[in-house]
């Protein structure tokens, strides 16, 4: 089998749910072996997909499979004294150990940076929070929803005025904080080979929404006061608004080279006499006439199905988004081309796994294998560690391991 990136980098997954996993798959994909450590109770992930109004999948837990894939399992109780024991005794094998329990778990668990770093000065210790590594919240948990998409403003401006907060998806704003995690390691690792000495690197969901926000947020910091989201027929700009066709099918358009694309535009939906009215002759009359504008294109737009439409803005070269639907997307070849979605491994539970974002060229990724069960390689695990089959089911009857 060809080598890949990471091969023969040992990591340490002590993290739950959802953004610090993330940062270990980008790793398992590019050949890392990652460990996963859960407690006896498991990580509250593994509940997720049968909740109130999770999709049907016949019972397989996709949101452990996209986030835990290619990953072995290990089930500890770290309060235990055994469970300490084989903590640091990974620990001082490993490159690389995540962990977004909150300080005050980590405390008691012997988990924080100066618990474990005298046991390796080649660690890379990678920290999640919700709210930062310092300040009167560090100690605060959080999820998405709360720190970074609540606290940041997105939650307030991703809706119309006189319309309640929209509710952010699950796991939205966990997968771009993860890709921000495995940054923040690969910066680490890189550190460690030039110094030849770990450390720590940390990211937080409260950092991150301020990133993903920033366009807006950098607005308010110098002092701006910045609007909510205007609905559709209040948008400033009917060239990059959203649309429906005659078959139901939302896209939005992003005309922004006017002044050779307006024409252009109007021609193609057999309008060329708007290039002649006076409120949409020039782009500050467009601007000025938005509306009168929008409902022109949505009467245009309502004629015709979105295949047609969309065939006509690639001849012209229009930029444009479909609203697709979640039903869109397994058919989506473009998505496969890009490595959005890649065939899966032996062993996953299904054909087509959501890829993770970040591409070495000339470097392979593993295809995406099974997430552990409950404990799974527990044995294998503490055998490469020296323990013997007799001191594992030891373990195991004393309840250390699940």
């Amino acid at each position: 089998m060809t080598d890949r990136l990471f091969e023969g980098l040992l990591v340490l997954d002590i993290a739950s749910f959802i953004a610090a996993p993330v940062a270990t798959t980008f790793l398992a994909d590019f050949g890392a072996e990652v460990i996963k450590i859960e407690s006896p109770v498991g990580d509250g992930l593994r509940a997720l997909h049968s909740g109130p109004g999770m999709p049907d999948t016949g019972g397989r837990d996709f949101a452990w499979m996209v986030d835990n894939r290619s990953k072995k399992g290990m089930c500890l109780d770290l309060f235990a004294p055994e469970g300490q024991e084989i903590l640091r005794k990974l620990v001082a094998k490993a490159d690389v150990l995540v962990t977004n329990f909150p300080f005050p778990v980590r405390r008691k668990l012997k988990l924080t940076y100066d618990d474990v770093a005298p046991l390796n000065d080649r660690l890379i210790y990678a920290s999640l929070t919700a709210y930062g590594e310092e300040g009167p919240e560090a100690d605060r948990t959080g999820f998405d929803s709360t720190a970074l998409y609540a606290r940041t403003g997105m939650m307030d401006m991703m809706r119309a005025p006189g319309t309640a907060p929209v509710r952010s998806l699950p796991g939205m704003g966990d997968h771009p904080t993860g890709t921000a995690l495995f940054a923040a390691i690969m910066a680490g690792l890189y550190r460690r080979e030039k110094t030849g000495k770990g450390g720590k690197v940390s990211t937080s969901l409260m950092a991150n929404g301020m990133w993903m926000n920033g366009f807006y947020a950098q607005a308010a910091l110098l002092g701006g006061e910045v609007q909510l989201r205007p609905h559709r027929d209040d948008a400033p700009n009917a060239m990059a608004n959203h649309y429906r066709s005659r078959d139901d099918r939302w896209f939005i358009l992003a005309v922004l080279n006017e002044a050779k694309q307006a024409p252009l535009l109007f021609r193609a939906i057999g309008r060329a006499d708007l290039l002649d009215d006076p409120r949409f002759a020039t782009q500050e009359a467009r601007r000025a006439h938005s509306l009168a504008l929008t409902k022109i294109l949505d009467a245009v737009f309502a004629e015709r199905d979105w295949s047609d439409w969309r065939a006509e803005f690639d001849a012209l070269g229009i930029t444009y988004g479909q609203a697709a639907k979640m039903e869109d997307l397994a058919g989506d070849a473009q998505m496969r081309h890009a490595g959005a979605v890649v065939p899966a491994g032996e062993g996953f539970g299904g054909d087509w796994a959501v890829g993770t974002p970040v591409f070495v060229h000339g470097e392979s990724k593993l295809p995406p294998g099974p997430a552990p069960g409950m404990g799974e390689h527990n044995a294998e695990v503490l055998a490469s560690l020296g323990y013997s089959e007799a001191e594992i089911a030891r373990l195991a009857d004393m309840g250390v391991l699940k």
